[in-house]
Parts: structure tokens; sequence; C-alpha cells
């Protein structure tokens, strides 16, 4: 697969998701100071978050790379109006999973994509109803690792989807990329993400 955008993450599971929509990618994670503002709305953190790795990314690119689209997101949780983002260590993983455990939370992701001195951003919104989670399941999670890099610490593509009652929204936003946004906001790029999947399905 050639690589069609630059991608301002580390994240493996918003490599993954491009790949699944044929898309392609230049890896160059940024640092950002992520602090939230005083009383910042969490949809306009993740806005401005999501904005700020991709036009950081965009300021550090090498030349032969100067010419593609960059993509920034950020993906956070909301509870009861608090934000919840990736644990400290396992004491803090635990707290926020028997905080969500019976309750229903907001998951919010932004993307952004800079291309031809233009920033467009998107952002997807999904509720995410856990059921009863008991001590023992907590604990077992936190015990697999999985926890420890996500926000709200967990995975709904991993372990955490036996604790998922119910969505209402994109299950590939909650995992950290909105699908279909990021086709939208690409689309005006001039990247056909139908073309490149036939391509990858005649290869």
């Amino acid at each position: 697969m050639s690589e069609d955008i630059v991608l301002a993450s580390a994240s493996p599971r918003r490599k993954e998701l491009l790949s699944q929509i044929g898309i392609g990618c230049h890896i160059l994670p940024v640092d950002i100071d992520e602090s939230p503002l005083s009383d910042e709305p969490p949809t306009d953190y993740v806005r401005r978050l999501a904005t700020q790795k991709a036009q950081r990314c965009l300021q550090i690119l090498p030349a032969e790379l100067s010419a593609m689209a960059v993509l920034g997101a950020d993906t956070i949780v909301e509870l009861e109006g608090e934000l919840l983002g990736k644990p400290q260590d396992a004491a803090h993983a635990c707290e926020m999973l028997t905080r969500l455990s019976g309750k229903t939370h907001f998951v919010h992701t932004a993307v952004a994509v800079c291309f031809c001195d233009e920033t467009h951003v998107s952002l997807s919104s999904s509720r995410v109803q856990f059921g009863d989670v008991s001590e023992q399941q907590i604990m077992a999670y936190i015990d697999s690792g999985e926890p420890m890099d996500k926000a709200g610490a967990y995975a709904i593509q991993g372990g955490a989807a036996a604790f998922i009652r119910h969505i209402d929204g994109s299950f590939s936003s909650v995992m950290g990329l909105p699908l279909y946004e990021t086709a939208q906001l690409l689309s005006r790029c001039g990247i056909d993400i139908q073309h490149n999947n036939k391509n990858d399905e005649l290869a």
C-alpha cells in the first residue's frame, strides 16, 4: 500500500483504521501540550488538540513529504462532564474503570486534516454504555496491560468489548478515528477512498 498522507500519531490503531479504508501513511508523531483550558468543553478540547497535532506536524515535515495531507486526531472520554484521558498507572486505570461501570459515557474523537494551507476539522461523538463490571474483571483487564495507553482506560476493540452493553455512534471513532468523517475530509484533499480500495482489491 502506497503512502497517501502523513499521520501525526504513533497510534497503531489509527494506522490500522486508515489501512481499512485503503489509506497508507507516513508516521510522524508530535508532542504538544495536552492540558485542557479553563472551562473548555470536551468537544472543543478534542478539536483543538487534533488541529494542533496536524499543524505541528506540518511545521516539521521533511521536504519530500511537504505536498502531502497531514492528519491529526484526538480522542477523549467524557463521564458526567469530566474528561478521562489515558491512565497514569494501574491504580488510576482501576479508578476510571470502576467509575465507568454501570454508566453511560461519551467518547469524542476529532480529526483534523491540513492540506494546501487549509485545515479542516470534523468531530464524532458516541454514547457508550458499560454494564456492571466486577472488581475481579477490572483487575484482570488491567493485568492484561491493554488499558494503559487508552483514553478512559479501555479499548472497545479489545478485552473491554465484554464490558460494553450498548454503543450509539461510531465504532471506529471510539477506537480512535472516525472513518466516515476521515474519508469525507480526505476526499476534500483529492484522495479518493473508493479508488484506493479498488486498487487494493486488484493488487
